[in-house]
């Protein structure tokens, strides 16, 4: 049975029931994967059920852990959002939920709800996800949720009026906003969010499909990349740590680089901006 990337230096997760979403590849399967070979049961959220369900099997075999199971869900309506934490509030308990789906588009796209999708997908899901998890999120002792963020976020502005690209679409503008987004949410749900641990990280350049779709110039540069860039495997290692490590116990609200806090932003420090894109994600979904 494999355990992963750092087996030896982190604990073993027997019996602890985990939620990794965007797990049917890339940095959120090589979490499922770890988390599973750690003993953990398992619960995937992924979009596309052929290639969810050979994920699924090829995390059971590699791991040794019979207890992986998939749950559907397009992170890009808020409707089945809604569906599946419905489904996931069936469980006992939820030790850890790792927000980790992601998307980056090369062209603007609107959602089912009327939404810029990579602004539903990576903020806007995670958002309400972990807001409808809560009471689940709280019959475990210590839960932890962790968001995969990224150092992206530096490479935005932030205007809580221009949230949506309408006027100018800049597609690694608009996914660095998704990823300041998270580290607000982080900040914001730490401060509301009582008994729960949340933090996020940057997995640091991972070779996924990230940008595949880019055209010209930066495809080019991102497939030459790769060849430099660190394994989904690695890229995992910190949201595991931050899931399981008693070393952050009690630590929340907090942005991590190589399982090693550090500072975002200056913008992305700014409570009063947290807060207000806390309200207005609230409107946005209708909570």
């Amino acid at each position: 049975m494999t355990t992963g990337p750092g087996a030896g230096s982190l604990p073993r997760v027997q019996g602890k029931i985990v939620v990794v979403t965007g797990a049917n590849s890339g940095i959120g399967k090589a979490m499922a994967r770890d988390l599973a070979g750690r003993g953990a049961r398992v619960v995937m959220v992924c979009r596309n059920p052929e290639k969810g369900e050979e994920a699924r099997r090829e995390i059971v075999e590699s791991s040794g852990n019979e207890d992986v199971s998939l749950e559907l869900a397009d992170l890009g309506d808020m409707d089945q959002v809604r569906s599946v934490a419905e489904r996931l509030r069936a469980l006992p308990r939820i030790d850890a939920l790792m927000n980790n789906a992601g998307l980056y588009l090369p062209d603007r796209q609107i959602s089912p709800d009327g939404f810029e999708m990579m602004f539903a997908v990576n903020h806007l899901a995670p958002f309400l996800l972990t807001h409808l998890l809560r009471d689940t999120l709280a019959e475990a002792d210590a839960p932890r949720v962790v968001t995969t963020s990224s150092i992206g976020h530096r490479f935005c502005k932030f205007d809580i009026d221009r949230l949506q690209a309408e006027h100018r679409f800049i597609p690694l503008e608009q996914y660095g906003l998704t990823k300041l987004a998270n580290i607000f949410f982080t900040k914001e749900a730490a401060r509301r969010y009582e008994g729960i641990q949340l933090n996020c990280f940057h997995p640091g350049a991972v070779g996924t499909g990230f940008a595949q779709d880019e055209p010209g110039f930066f495809n080019a540069l991102m497939k030459v990349g790769k060849i430099f860039i660190r394994s989904p495997e690695k890229g995992a290692e910190t949201g595991i740590y931050l899931a399981t490590s008693d070393a952050v116990e009690g630590v929340t609200g907090e942005y991590f680089v190589d399982r090693k806090k550090r500072k975002p932003s200056r913008t992305a420090r700014d409570p009063e901006l947290a807060r207000a894109l806390w309200e207005r994600s609230a409107e946005m979904v209708g909570i």
